[in-house]
């Protein structure tokens, strides 16, 4: 019993010590920090915040968007991450429907005919990517890029195979080596779609002669709302976002998206996405309305740890992409870009790049 006693003990007083000593633990990470910056090679990393183009007009003309990609192409990012999901959580996905109903279907690109193809699944034609982009090659076979993007499309990663479609030459953007007629017909549609990770990430992976771009957004977050009301969770949710800055917000994207379609310049579109007076304004209209929010169901809070769940995984998935050394854009949708900073300016080995600099003030 005197032996049991002590440890008893010991976990009755644990959490008031922890409380007590948890403020000086984070500080502790500044000995890495400082590390890291006296190194003086941290990972610049760019967090370049997008409106969702499919938001444009038919016919909108989409090279328009050259001036961005050359601005971007300047600053010469190693790798480009994206706000797209990988083929493999789509797959967990799919296979955890009752947990996520709708998710896959909503979010997720059908690698079914590809994969039928090919005869291979999602993994083993990452693993056959991942074989053929570590051989070291000065001149790509069109045969190979043919089969790369046949590849990432049964990984289920549709943007990836775009870069390799846009590094082929039109007259070898053909069927073959794993692409059938269905498959090149939807890639070159693809190529006409109004969708920023087409428009902006891999044009500009394929003009840098990058081989893929890298999906890093993240979905099992979903879940980090917890149980709770859900027939309140709506309406709650709505009388949350009924409040002035969301009026704003949405009165200055309106007139903005008119600008653009008259003819107004992409680039300062993007300096204002990006400036601090609009991220300001999505914490006040969206998250920071709802961390305040008092309400019977609690349906705000329940979206916070929903958001900011996904912001963190989506952010270590960014992590991983820079690796030990990538300089590497970030182009995700704008609401994400404050939390993007926020969290990426923890981490000890990397460094912000100011997008005022690169976009031009």
């Amino acid at each position: 019993m005197h032996k049991i006693l002590p440890a008893a003990l010991a976990c009755l007083v644990a959490p008031s010590l922890a409380l007590a000593h948890s403020p000086a633990a984070p500080d502790a990470v500044d000995i890495v920090d400082r590390a890291a910056a006296e190194r003086g090679d941290r990972s610049p990393v760019l967090v370049l915040g997008t409106t969702h183009l499919s938001g444009l007009p038919d016919g909108f003309d989409l090279t328009r968007f050259a001036p961005l990609v050359d601005r971007l192409a300047a600053w010469k990012p190693d790798a480009i991450a994206i706000e797209a999901l990988t083929g493999a959580q789509c797959d967990y996905l799919r296979s955890h429907e009752f947990a996520f109903p709708g998710t896959a279907q909503d979010y997720c690109y059908d690698p079914t005919a590809a994969r039928a193809a090919l005869g291979l699944t999602g993994p083993q034609a990452e693993e056959e990517s991942e074989r053929l982009l570590a051989a070291p090659v000065q001149v790509r076979p069109a045969a190979e890029r043919r089969h790369l993007a046949a590849l990432f499309l049964a990984q289920g990663d549709p943007s990836s195979a775009m870069v390799q479609w846009l590094r082929l030459p039109p007259e070898e953007r053909v069927a073959g080596d794993g692409l059938t007629a269905d498959l090149v017909a939807a890639l070159d549609k693809r190529m006409r779609s109004r969708n920023e990770n087409i428009v902006i990430a891999a044009t500009l992976a394929a003009r840098l002669g990058h081989e893929r771009v890298y999906p890093v957004d993240d979905h099992t977050g979903d879940r980090a709302s917890g149980p709770g009301d859900d027939a309140a969770y709506g309406p709650e949710m709505s009388a949350i976002w009924d409040n002035p800055a969301v009026a704003e917000r949405i009165e200055g994207d309106k007139a903005w998206r008119e600008r653009v379609a008259a003819g107004g310049s992409v680039i300062d579109w993007y300096r204002m996405l990006n400036s601090p007076h609009e991220q300001e304004l999505a914490m006040r209209s969206d998250f920071g309305a709802a961390a305040g929010a008092k309400t019977p169901a609690n349906s705000g809070r329940r979206y916070l740890a929903y958001w900011e769940t996904r912001n963190l995984r989506m952010v270590a998935n960014v992590r991983e992409v820079i690796g030990p050394g990538r300089r590497v854009l970030a182009i995700v949708g704008a609401s994400h870009k404050a939390y993007y900073e926020r969290y990426l300016g923890m981490t000890s080995d990397v460094v912000l790049a100011d997008v005022d600099i690169v976009l031009g003030e």
